[in-house]
C-alpha cells in the first residue's frame, strides 16, 4: 500500500515546513487528480494507521478532494473536463495535453488558534 508512504512523506513534509506548529495543526486538505492513484479511502485508511504509530498527530484530521482530469485543446484553445477516460476535447479532437488531474498535493493546513 504506497498511501502509507504518502502520508509519513505528508507528515515529514509539515514537519519541515512547521516544526514548531506541528502541535497546532487540526487539519489536513489534499488535492489529488484522478491520475494520481491515490483512492480517498484508502488515504484516509492509511491516515489512521499512521495515527495509531504517531500518537501526537491524533488531533489531526485528513480530507481529501479529488479532481477530475482536464485537457487543453490546441486546436480551439479550451480546455474540457475528460470523461470516462476519453481524452477528446468538446471540439472533437483528442489532446493529449493534461492540465489538471496528475496532482497530489496539500492545498490547504489549518491550525488551532
Amino acid at each position: 500500500m504506497h498511501e502509507i508512504s504518502l502520508v509519513r512523506n505528508i507528515f515529514r513534509t509539515l514537519e519541515e515546513e512547521f516544526p514548531t506548529d506541528m502541535n497546532r495543526i487540526r487539519k489536513i486538505y489534499l488535492k489529488a487528480g484522478l491520475l494520481s492513484n491515490v483512492q480517498p479511502i484508502l488515504m484516509q485508511n492509511a491516515f489512521a494507521a499512521v495515527l495509531e504509530d504517531e500518537p501526537r498527530y491524533q488531533q489531526i484530521s485528513l480530507y481529501v478532494e479529488v479532481l477530475p482530469i482536464l485537457v487543453h485543446c490546441d486546436t480551439c484553445d479550451k480546455t474540457t473536463e475528460v470523461q470516462q477516460y476519453k481524452f477528446v476535447c468538446c471540439c472533437g479532437k483528442p489532446s493529449r495535453n493534461v492540465v489538471q488531474g496528475e496532482e497530489l498535493l496539500i492545498s490547504k493546513v489549518e491550525f488551532e488558534d
